[in-house]
């Protein structure tokens, strides 16, 4: 998976040029290359992509100020999913009606597309994607359970961290609720650690063993968790 931010330095972005090519590139027959640069006036080949849908976040210009702007998240082409994107559409703040009728909302609609929590918009399909629509601790894939939530809490967190998708982690419930209020943790190998101020028997009757581990953590994710694992609850 892959996502890309859209072009347009100032004002809200829009559905043209270049953004509208990419969105519309399958519906009119053309294909599209992704390079890397690895050193200067040189790049290398990653992959030829395919749309798979758009969402909106909120980001500054160029000039600082908040405007819209479009997420697009693309996947290799010819890889077939294991879960299926399209149930995300379901969640999109905006309606659809209006979808249909302009690119972008208006001031007033998009006041839902940030918000204190990660639940909505491009940065909650973000970590779906990059999670693959599963818990990343037991693998449960059912995603109307699924919390997605910052490692660095949104309030300790800079602009740049907010929108960060290694701050953020996919989990159910349990381990959401746990996590949120600094009662588990997880070292970088993934391995979950325990706040010793419950009792290790009260975790088991929360479906907690304390052998649990997360096994597709990855560096950049290690400096949000070990600023996580600052914030432990102890008894101390």
């Amino acid at each position: 998976m892959f996502s890309y931010t859209g072009e347009g330095q100032v004002d809200d972005m829009t559905f043209v040029r270049g953004n509208l090519a990419l969105r519309d590139h399958l519906r009119r027959g053309k294909r599209v290359f992704l390079f890397i640069q690895t050193q200067r006036a040189f790049v290398q080949f990653e992959s030829e992509l395919e749309f798979i849908e758009t969402d909106f976040f909120e980001a500054p210009d160029r000039n600082r100020k908040q405007r819209t702007a479009i997420k697009f998240f693309f996947k290799r082409a010819g890889i077939s999913l294991d879960y299926q994107a399209l149930s995300l559409r379901a969640e999109t703040t905006i309606p659809t009606e209006i979808l249909k009728e302009r690119d972008i909302p208006t001031v007033t609609e998009r006041k839902g597309l940030v918000t204190s929590r990660v639940g909505q918009g491009a940065y909650r399909k973000s970590i779906l994607y990059h999670w693959e629509f599963r818990c990343a601790v037991t693998g449960y894939p059912k995603l109307e359970v699924l919390i997605s939530s910052h490692i660095v809490p949104w309030s300790k967190s800079t602009n740049e961290e907010r929108l960060d998708v290694n701050n953020g982690i996919l989990l159910s419930p349990t381990y959401d609720a746990l996590f949120d209020r600094h009662m588990i943790s997880f070292e970088n190998n993934g391995r979950i650690i325990l706040a010793d101020i419950v009792a290790k028997s009260n975790y088991k009757d929360l479906g907690l063993s304390g052998k649990e581990q997360i096994k597709n953590f990855r560096e950049d994710n290690f400096p949000y968790l070990e600023r996580h694992r600052e914030l432990l609850v102890t008894s101390g």
